[in-house]
């Protein structure tokens, strides 16, 4: 059974920070492009980050960019996502994907797997 399981979510103040991880199982994570998607009340789902398979490289959406920082290490089979300086905006639902193709995307449309979703709360 192929599986994405993000954990890490909770309850942080502004300027705090979090530490997203996603694990993979049924298949071998760093064959794919993996990426981190949001979707915050009554907004559609964005892409935030997501890292090639080919050479490593990074993309990020503007709203992130600096503050965010995405990384893997494929011997754990996961994906993490580290968030500093949050913002009460950056609340939403993170979800965890995988890209078979291996190079990804901050658009929705070529992600094969993803994972349940964990809740990130900014607020004071």
């Amino acid at each position: 059974q192929v599986q994405l399981v993000e954990s890490g979510g909770g309850l942080v103040q502004p300027g705090g920070s979090l530490r997203l991880s996603c694990t993979a199982s049924g298949f071998t994570l760093d064959d794919y492009a993996m990426g981190w998607f949001r979707q915050a009340p009554g907004k559609e789902r964005e892409g935030v980050s997501y890292i090639s398979s080919f050479d490593g490289s990074t993309y990020y959406a503007n709203s992130v960019k600096g503050r965010f920082t995405i990384s893997r290490d494929n011997a754990k089979n996961t994906v993490y996502l580290q968030m500093n300086s949050l913002k009460p905006e950056d609340t939403a639902v993170y979800y965890c994907a995988a890209d078979a193709s291996g190079i990804g995307s901050l658009y929705p449309f070529p992600w094969e797997y993803w994972g349940q979703g964990t809740q990130v709360t900014v607020s004071s």
